[in-house]
């Protein structure tokens, strides 16, 4: 069983109760939903939702002992009201996102996410749905490629890398992982290629966010994520990179402000992994947990 980040953060956040009805939009494997279950004494009702079907496949696994107290949905956050209200319910307890790549998508080769070993260059979370990041790849114009190793990975060289992306697809298919790693270690300086993180981590970050649209559908999910919250009901979130936190942030602050805010922010600084769940879970080093409370209708902090 993965284990999830962060999750005890969450739950004492979330206080499940035995009749609470929770939303966790990003279901992964099922270990922050299992957690919340196991707080409210089995008798809260999870709706699980997650756009990677083979995901969804292994978290009705290890929620089989819960299945009478799990809904399962296969599909985007962005549609995450519509999943509510088929369900016959108007709001909910709570609301838990896990943002970015899972560690099921991270460590399949054959999924495309990671540089560390070769695979198809995919980086769908559902791969079913859109084009690939090889797709991008041999497609987009190289001032593109660079506005989006730069915009999305935050990436230094950027310039250099989709000029060499540009240049080497003239000749062969950049349609693999490792096919791509190895035209960025040419493009960039030997200092880097050496440093302390892969050079190839942002401009993997930057296509996987691409492909799957994920800072563009993010802001409105978690509006519709408080719309859909109870009064005194919480949105947990964690992010795992500075952009997706940077949106996170500033829509929680957006909506807190003074002009008829829907919710108070309970984390004035984001909640951060201690040693201990870092030693067990080294991913777990970059995340940060943001906590916000549903106020009620024409209240004001």
């Amino acid at each position: 069983m993965h284990i999830p980040v962060l999750a005890e953060e969450i739950c004492q956040w979330l206080s499940p109760k035995p009749d609470g009805i929770y939303l966790d939009c990003t279901l992964g494997l099922g270990g922050t939903s299992l957690k919340i279950l196991e707080r409210s004494g089995n008798n809260a009702y999870i709706l699980g939702l997650d756009r990677d079907p083979e995901a969804l496949a292994y978290a009705k696994k290890n929620l089989e002992h819960s299945s009478s107290q799990v809904k399962f949905f296969c599909g985007n956050y962005s549609h995450l009201v519509d999943f509510v209200h088929q369900e016959g319910f108007e709001k909910v307890d709570g609301v838990v996102f896990d943002l970015g790549v899972s560690s099921l998508q991270l460590d399949r080769p054959e999924r495309g996410f990671s540089f560390a070993s070769d695979g198809p260059l995919d980086m769908r979370m559902n791969q079913t749905e859109g084009p690939t990041a090889a797709d991008l790849v041999k497609v987009l114009p190289e001032r593109e490629l660079a506005d989006l190793f730069f915009s999305y990975g935050e990436e230094r060289f950027s310039r250099r890398i989709a000029r060499a992306i540009v240049e080497a697809r003239k000749t062969y298919a950049l349609d693999t992982t490792q096919a791509l790693v190895a035209v960025i270690k040419s493009a960039v300086p030997r200092a880097y290629r050496q440093g302390r993180i892969h050079c190839a981590t942002r401009t993997f970050q930057a296509l996987r966010i691409r492909v799957n649209q994920e800072l563009d559908l993010l802001e409105p999910a978690l509006r519709s994520a408080v719309s859909l919250l109870k009064e005194g009901g919480r949105l947990c979130v964690v992010a795992f990179h500075s952009l997706e936190d940077r949106v996170v942030k500033h829509t929680f602050r957006a909506m807190a402000g003074k002009d008829h805010p829907t919710i108070t922010i309970l984390t004035k600084r984001p909640v951060t992994a201690d040693q201990q769940e870092i030693q067990q879970n080294p991913r777990s080093r970059s995340a940060k947990l943001r906590v916000a409370q549903r106020l009620a209708e024409g209240v004001f902090p």
